[in-house]
């Protein structure tokens, strides 16, 4: 059986997509990936000087946005661990000293842009550290529990909760947004926890006013939902990083993405990019490494992020195969003893660029999964007009025999991992080892 999900599935007409179909995404964006840089644990410097030696690199991998942590000063009252949260925000408008300085940063935006590049600060606005002068200046700006004293959300007692109930909060908040656009000339913001506590009609306002200050800022939201799309370009996709660590486990079948997939597909406009990642942060410094979350499927999942129809994440360090639950409080250097997959990332990377079914949202092709005989084997293929990428994983602990359930045309196709090497598909002879997959493009 061939299952289909793609334009022709009158996503627009799906609840609340209608106004969500209008954002329009900078050019730039339509085959973008986002690369994430921790910079306290990227180099043994843990500054934004340090950093930018490794832009060559990144430019080399493919990477096309560079999203940064929280650059701002860590906040030191009620702090947590030796060097605190970095979403512990102190001032809104200077840098950690720890990191470097404005002109540091600025640089590094100038030199970002000088690879082609684009550049993303990650935004706080949900809540600041105890010792940001809001909470001395305008006290009602925050949220208070029943006895009036200002709270903080979940055990996060190192952060004083925003109310958004305040208006002069937005304009406070939005003036500092626009400050970064035009003192750094950044491209855009990865908005932190942005739609628990904050409702969407500051973001309705907010964004659009952000925006006249650069043309083609790009707004990534950290959560997820349908409505987000109204004026966001891209969302988590956290039920899917849910699911697949999920499978690696043995708790889900493949059937769950299948699932996932109608789901999106009806939830989601056209248009929206959702984010698929193997890792970021929060992940790997509480939940577990690449290893520890996926096995030895580890490559499988990484490329069907990079291959689904949204904009893949790369968390920096991953490249080496990233053996390392890095600290969250303290310095814990990235051990750069080898980019094993570097090449991988490079590949996947590139085949995002120059490959149009793969670009994002409507600037890609559709979605069709291709039923096979085995449950442990997932097939599917992005087309647009005459460009295919088709990819087949084999998640089993066994060497399988790729069969189809449905009677598929042969055609001739090319393996993106060894190029010059073309094959028929299907095949009697397709043979996939354990844990191994097939990216193949024509």
């Amino acid at each position: 059986m061939l299952v289909f999900f793609g334009q022709n599935c009158s996503k627009s007409e799906s609840k609340g997509n209608e106004k969500a179909a209008e954002v329009t995404h900078p050019e730039w964006s339509k085959n973008a990936n986002i690369y994430e840089v921790n910079i306290r644990q990227y180099t043994p410097e843990g500054t934004l000087q340090a950093f930018q030696k490794h832009l060559p690199r990144l430019d080399s991998m493919g990477v096309k946005i560079v999203w940064l942590m929280p650059i701002h000063p860590i906040g030191e009252k009620n702090r947590k661990g030796e060097l605190g949260s970095y979403y512990s925000i102190k001032d809104y408008r200077k840098v950690n000293p720890n990191f470097g300085t404005l002109e540091d940063f600025k640089a590094l935006v100038d030199e970002v842009h000088a690879h082609d590049m684009k550049l993303i600060m990650d935004w706080v606005p949900n809540h600041t550290a105890w010792d940001h002068p809001w909470v001395r200046e305008h006290p009602e700006f925050y949220a208070k529990d029943s006895t009036g004293a200002i709270t903080h959300e979940a055990d996060w007692t190192d952060i004083a909760l925003l109310n958004y109930d305040n208006k002069e909060l937005w304009s406070q908040m939005i003036s500092a947004m626009e400050y970064w656009v035009n003192k750094a000339d950044i491209d855009g913001f990865r908005v932190d926890h942005a739609a628990h506590e904050i409702p969407m009609a500051f973001w309705e306002e907010a964004i659009p006013k952000v925006n006249t200050q650069k043309d083609d800022l790009f707004w990534l939201a950290e959560w997820e939902g349908p409505e987000l799309h109204t004026v966001f370009d891209a969302s988590y996709a956290w039920e899917y990083f849910h699911i697949t660590t999920a499978i690696a486990k043995g708790e889900e079948t493949l059937d769950a993405i299948t699932e996932y997939m109608q789901d999106e597909d009806t939830l989601y406009p056209n248009s929206a990019y959702r984010m698929y990642f193997t890792s970021n942060h929060d992940e790997n410094s509480w939940k577990g490494t690449d290893d520890e979350l996926y096995g030895d499927n580890f490559e499988n999942f990484a490329v069907m992020a990079a291959t689904l129809d949204g904009i893949p994440l790369i968390y920096g360090g991953q490249e080496t195969a990233l053996d390392q639950r890095l600290e969250f409080f303290k310095k814990d250097t990235i051990l750069w003893e080898g980019n094993e997959y570097t090449d991988f990332y490079r590949t996947l990377l590139t085949l995002k660029k120059e490959n149009e079914a793969l670009w994002n949202g409507q600037y890609g092709g559709d979605f069709e999964l291709l039923e096979t005989t085995k449950p442990d084997i997932y097939a599917y293929r992005r087309v647009k007009g005459d460009q295919e990428v088709l990819v087949i994983l084999n998640l089993s602990d066994k060497q399988r025999k790729i069969e189809f359930a449905d009677d598929l045309s042969t055609q001739t196709y090319t393996n993106v991992f060894e190029p010059g090497n073309s094959m028929e598909v299907p095949s009697e002879n397709l043979i996939l080892g354990a844990h191994r997959f097939l990216v193949l493009e024509k």
